[in-house]
């Protein structure tokens, strides 16, 4: 399409303004309005001294309809300049949160609001699938969406899935909507995950996910052996993975998240299958790099058999 024009209705048909033939369509020539572009990147309409605009960064997190920037020191002077642009060029964005980290054992997001209406509470869509959360009160990790649909697609019917570590349930509730477990047991430390992931699962008409609060080194062990256990935990899951071999049927599989060097992954597999084996696990594993955490360090998925 060539986006300087407008589609006009013409009779039965429109006229759609296009910059080469599409083929298998008729091409006429028309007049057609012309429609002022507005540009998508915050980055063009925020007004910040010339020297900084390198530093504006090229990315953030969308939860639903609120918008999680981190911002650099240089830029702090400029929050509400940078947060009232990426609204205006985002029709679809109701607030922007600066985002210092996640902090304390219960993984929240430190946001200060910096423009747009309303509080962080946001429902966030995927795969049809609405996941009510509040990043102010509890873990969400949006850049997951693709993975939670791809160990959906994994799950046969009738296993019991534990997910150790489950926020307001995301993995499970994507799983009991694609898929057809016998039970998702989604166990976080904040009560607040608990109270979300309820909503979730009625709001989905999901009767077969089971949100618990606790430490799930310590609740695992009261479920049912597992099928499949998910560790979405990336800074230490590792630690936690003799727990979830422990519960784990033979044959099944735990899917593990780890943000490494990747200088060190390598390194980092074969001590795990050799310190598992010592336990008295035999595992397999295959694994993917998925996303950039830092210029030298990335997000790994890690599927990991037990035989």
């Amino acid at each position: 399409m060539d986006l300087r024009f407008r589609i006009r209705a013409d009779g039965p048909c429109l006229l759609i303004p296009v910059t080469s033939d599409p083929g298998g369509l008729e091409l006429v020539e028309a007049d057609l309005d012309g429609q002022e572009r507005r540009s998508s990147d915050y980055r063009d309409a925020v007004a910040v001294p010339e020297e900084l605009r390198p530093l504006l960064p090229s990315s953030f997190d969308v939860i639903g309809d609120v918008a999680l920037i981190k911002i650099p020191d240089e830029l702090a002077p400029y929050g509400r300049q940078m947060g009232e642009a990426l609204v205006s060029a985002n029709g679809s964005i109701r607030a922007v949160f600066s985002d210092s980290g996640v902090k304390g054992d219960f993984r929240i997001r430190d946001l200060e609001r910096l423009a747009g209406s309303g509080g962080s509470e946001t429902v966030h869509k995927e795969f049809g699938v609405r996941l009510f959360t509040d990043p102010a009160k509890v873990y969400f990790n949006p850049r997951l969406s693709s993975e939670r649909a791809r160990i959906a697609s994994l799950v046969k019917d009738g296993e019991i899935v534990i997910d150790m570590f489950g926020g307001v349930a995301p993995f499970g509730t994507v799983i009991c909507r694609l898929a057809h477990p016998e039970a998702v047991y989604s166990i976080d430390l904040n009560p607040e995950a608990e109270r979300f992931a309820k909503m979730n699962a009625e709001k989905n008409h999901v009767d077969r996910l089971h949100p618990m609060t606790g430490d799930s080194s310590v609740l695992i062990y009261g479920l049912p052996m597992a099928d499949r256990i998910i560790m979405n935990l990336p800074q230490i899951a590792e630690r936690f993975l003799p727990h979830a071999l422990a519960r784990l049927k033979s044959g099944g599989t735990v899917h593990m998240y780890k943000i490494i060097e990747r200088a060190e992954f390598d390194g980092f597999v074969d001590r795990m299958i050799v310190g598992m084996k010592a336990l008295g696990h035999g595992i397999a594993v295959k694994w993917s790099e998925l996303k950039t955490y830092s210029p030298t360090m990335s997000v790994y998925s890690l599927d990991i058999v037990k035989f």
